[in-house]
């Protein structure tokens, strides 16, 4: 759809940090062909559409780096609890869910991004390939993978690591159907990646099977990268020399500027030279972590400081970027025990130009320039909580809701307009999505009867 978006506050997140009051937006081919004032793009834009953005700021979409869709089956649940979560129940329940189960709550996530003006996801998870689809339909920009492992991962849980060949060939199975049905899907807004799901639970076998595969399809990685205590004491035995995960990573030629790794939880600071040395992106999941007090992991100042490209992202049970940035600067100030670092500005940074950057797609992505793909959120400022309006970055990044998005435009396609998603029928996606809960908690009870059932969950469900 070409368009003509005028009388907007232009939030470009360019290099500069370019804000433009009174802009618009060219839109053309799904591409940007023009930012400026509205004026001037008026009188040389004349037959394009016009949407009247007055009292809205356009940003570019919000590039959530790192989340699971599906594992909004879970929310509510695990939070509050006293458990390894990733390997009692976020593993068993993606195993225990049908296709159809999974498609639904992977559109659940894709509809909650969509209200948080996310244009773009980064989702690795298991069985991808039989619901991607519902994903695809969304309208959203998608970087999907199967998440590898030749652990049994199922029986991580119970204290043991096993690896399996046939175990690690069905993932690479379901990889490469992944890859061959759906990269560059849609005219390319599907793309697909490789992903191992962490280096405790990926032998050396499994990860050069995974270099075969990215270098076979030309194609970018990710991985957990040192998620937890666990972790760091099983990839120290795989590599039989007590290596970390990053040096077993390093070792296993896995490193590298075409790898975006999540979390760093456990990083040392050998570690962190090592990542920025190699040129690997971090994405960074403030507000999952923090949840359960995880916000005493990953050393960011470090890391930043290091010269490592730092993206956003939401992980588990959520979708909301905003959420992401508000807890995402308090959180890295507290870090650097106090004051105004990060800026709101690096925070932005985070979530747009950065994740565009971890993507290898800075050319396209990230921001709103000239040539870049229309990937635009409009977020109405006439809110309470948005006035006033004495720094717009500050307000955005510290207040800033996910109900403030009012129009979401992905390759200049319209996915969401003045409040209305166009992509899916909310009231079916919510419906679905709440049977599915019901259904795959009730298979999770079935077969794997040590799992203690979380019932509080089917309250108003």
């Amino acid at each position: 759809m070409d368009m003509l978006i005028t009388n907007a506050t232009l939030v470009t997140c360019d290099a500069d940090g370019t804000i433009i009051r009174d802009g618009a937006l060219a839109v053309v081919d799904g591409r940007l062909a023009a930012v400026g004032k509205t004026a001037d793009l008026e009188r040389a834009h004349p037959d394009l559409e016009r949407v009247d953005a007055s009292g809205k700021a356009a940003l570019p979409g919000l590039i959530n780096s790192h989340t699971h869709t599906v594992l909004t089956v879970i929310r509510g649940t695990v939070e509050d609890m006293d458990v390894d979560s990733v390997y009692s129940y976020m593993t068993p329940i993606t195993f225990a869910m049908t296709d159809d189960e999974r498609g639904a709550m992977a559109a659940l996530g894709c509809l909650e991004s969509i209200r948080c003006g996310a244009t773009t996801l980064v989702d690795p998870l298991r069985f991808v390939d039989g619901y991607a689809q519902y994903m695809v339909d969304s309208g959203l920009r998608l970087f999907l993978s199967e998440s590898c492992a030749d652990a049994l991962t199922l029986e991580i849980r119970h204290g043991r690591y096993e690896y399996s060949r046939e175990w690690g060939e069905a993932f690479l199975a379901r990889a490469e159907s992944l890859v061959e049905r759906f990269h560059g899907a849609d005219g390319g807004r599907v793309q697909c990646q490789i992903a191992a799901h962490a280096t405790e639970n990926c032998s050396p076998w499994m990860l050069d099977e995974l270099l075969k595969l990215a270098s076979k399809h030309r194609l970018s990685r990710t991985i957990h990268l040192a998620q937890s205590a666990a972790e760091v004491r099983q990839a120290g035995a795989l590599s039989g020399k007590g290596s970390t995960p990053a040096e077993y990573l390093r070792d296993n030629g896995w490193l590298g500027p075409d790898l975006l790794a999540a979390h760093w939880s456990f990083c040392t600071e050998d570690d962190i030279a090592i990542l920025a040395d190699s040129g690997t992106h971090m994405a960074h999941c403030p507000a999952s972590s923090s949840r359960r007090g995880g916000h005493a992991g990953a050393n960011v100042p470090a890391i930043v400081d290091a010269g490592v490209n730092v993206a956003l992202g939401t992980d588990n049970m959520s979708e909301d970027m905003w959420q992401a940035l508000s807890v995402g600067i308090i959180v890295n100030r507290g870090k650097r025990g106090g004051g105004p670092v990060p800026s709101p500005r690096t925070m932005l940074e985070w979530a747009t130009r950065n994740g565009a950057q971890a993507l290898g797609r800075q050319d396209d992505l990230g921001s709103l320039e000239p040539g870049k793909l229309a990937d635009i959120a409009l977020v109405d400022l006439r809110r309470a909580h948005l006035t006033p309006s004495n720094n717009l970055l500050s307000n955005l990044v510290h207040y800033g809701q996910a109900s403030d998005v009012d129009t979401l435009i992905v390759g200049g396609e319209m996915v969401m307009r003045q409040g209305r998603v166009l992509t899916y029928n909310e009231e079916d996606v919510l419906r679905n999505a709440r049977e599915a809960t019901r259904n795959a908690w009730a298979r999770l009870s079935e077969q794997f009867p040590d799992i203690p059932p979380a019932n509080a969950f089917l309250d108003g469900a």
